[in-house]
């Protein structure tokens, strides 16, 4: 991808996956009521601190908490930076 960023210790930065468009029985969900993504890849990671070394990798898929993490836009495109602890699992 080539983002000219590192997160530092412990931080994480993930792109976040496309919010669903339309439910399963097809109705077209409108933009104010789509449902914040939990689920996104990872784009880069910091160097883990001393005590805890860094679990997740680049191109992980993970999920993480609804309000987790503070938004950026890096080239025009939307990325969450949080701390590893605010991510639940690698899918």
């Amino acid at each position: 991808m080539g983002l000219n960023i590192k997160p530092l210790a412990d931080r994480v930065l993930v792109e976040p996956a496309a919010a669903e468009t339309t439910t399963a029985s097809g109705i077209i969900i409108p933009d104010n009521a789509k449902e914040k993504p939990q689920k996104g890849t990872v784009v880069a990671v910091g160097n883990g601190t001393k005590d805890e070394p860094l679990t997740v990798k680049v191109g992980d898929t993970v999920l993480y908490g609804k309000y987790a993490g503070t938004e950026l836009k890096l080239e025009g495109k939307d990325f969450l930076i949080m701390r590893e602890s605010d991510i639940f699992a690698i899918i």
